[in-house]
């Protein structure tokens, strides 16, 4: 089985950005974690704070993985350009949030992603990514 997992603007500060809302550790070290963890699946991962990027990443991932791991960051409430990236891939997408979206301010509470997206899993913190991974291999 291989995971992808995308992730956008500002993901790259985790441990570092607001860490009462993102927490102290790094995504590195959490995807470590996670390798260990399912050692049978395959996974990649992929990090950019440029929109552009992110859709090249799901065309490029998105006919090869089992499933699309997504935290779009920001974009998630901006980009129209990403929703049809995943509409116009087969894999299926799961939407991460690591913070409650719906807790915050009123502009994170639209999603361009939600819509196209097989599920959406929020406000677990990293274990959100986690989540969704269990949430494939039931």
């Amino acid at each position: 089985m291989k995971i992808s997992i995308i992730n956008g603007p500002n993901l790259n500060l985790l441990g570092k950005r607001e860490p009462s809302i993102y927490g102290s550790q790094t995504f590195e070290d959490y995807f470590i974690s996670l390798q260990q963890k399912y050692s049978d699946v395959d996974f990649d991962y992929f990090q950019s704070n440029i929109e552009g990027e992110l859709i090249n990443q799901l065309h490029e991932v998105g006919f090869s993985s089992d499933a699309i791991l997504l935290n779009a960051g920001a974009y998630t409430h901006t980009s129209v350009g990403i929703g049809d990236a995943i509409k116009g891939i087969n894999s299926p997408v799961i939407e991460i949030h690591i913070s409650n979206t719906f807790a915050r301010e009123d502009f994170r509470h639209t999603s361009y992603i939600t819509p196209v997206a097989k599920g959406l899993i929020i406000g677990f913190g990293l274990d959100s990514y986690l989540l969704a991974v269990e949430s494939i291999l039931i």
